[in-house]
């Protein structure tokens, strides 16, 4: 099973950041919307997905949102990440280093993604070329929409590549490209036996805790 492209999702595997994201969705929405959902409810819809999807779910539940909603949203993760800041999740720096073809596939807007790179120092791993985006396609995850772009536009077939994503959204878009899924689940929200399950059910089979294990998997396929 020899690979040859990782396919990297950023919220939740190459930085603990979901959490943040959700947290001001869940206050946008009691402060404009008058919906006050608690944080399960929040994070059971809401998990996994960029601010496309997210949207689509809410109309569906019949919580009707505006452009000014979800331009404040972006504008209130720009503010918690200048003033909050992130870091890298521990050791994945030693995959970013290997001899391997790698890229980002986020569920985020681009120039969202591009303020967490910075943040991060990522951008000598990962310039403009090897970044994509939700805004690049026409359906975010779960569709294969992005998946499918990343690996051709670095050149591979989606079945040569490898997409590590801690969402169920993300893994089944993986799988619908015909990428090999990985899971990687040590973000705070993902520390829980019910999604563990999910993953599980997906039909997951390689799902990895730390980046150190991950690092030895990854070089058994390249």
């Amino acid at each position: 099973m020899v690979k040859k492209l990782i396919i990297w999702d950023f919220d939740g595997v190459i930085a603990d950041t979901e959490k943040l994201w959700l947290k001001n969705r869940q206050i946008l929405m009691k402060k404009l919307l008058n919906v006050d959902w608690d944080w399960q409810t929040v994070n059971h819809y809401l998990r996994g997905t960029g601010d496309k999807t997210k949207r689509d779910v809410l109309d569906n539940l019949g919580i009707v949102t505006n452009d000014d909603f979800w331009n404040k949203s972006i504008e209130m993760d720009i503010y918690t990440m200048n003033t909050q800041g992130f870091e890298l999740t521990p050791d994945i720096e030693q995959i970013f280093k290997l001899p391997i073809k790698q890229c980002i596939a986020t569920g985020g807007v681009k120039d969202k993604t591009a303020l967490k790179i910075k943040i991060t120092g990522i951008s000598s791993y990962f310039p403009e070329n090897k970044v994509f985006t939700v805004d690049m396609v026409k359906n975010g995850k779960p569709e294969p929409d992005l998946f499918i772009l990343a690996a051709n536009s670095m050149g591979e077939k989606p079945q040569d590549a490898v997409v590590i994503e801690d969402s169920i959204a993300g893994l089944t878009a993986a799988i619908k490209a015909g990428c090999l899924p990985v899971a990687f689940l040590a973000g705070d929200l993902l520390n829980d036996k019910q999604h563990l399950q999910k993953v599980k059910d997906l039909g997951v089979k390689y799902i990895f805790h730390n980046m150190t294990d991950l690092k030895n998997f990854l070089l058994t396929l390249f």
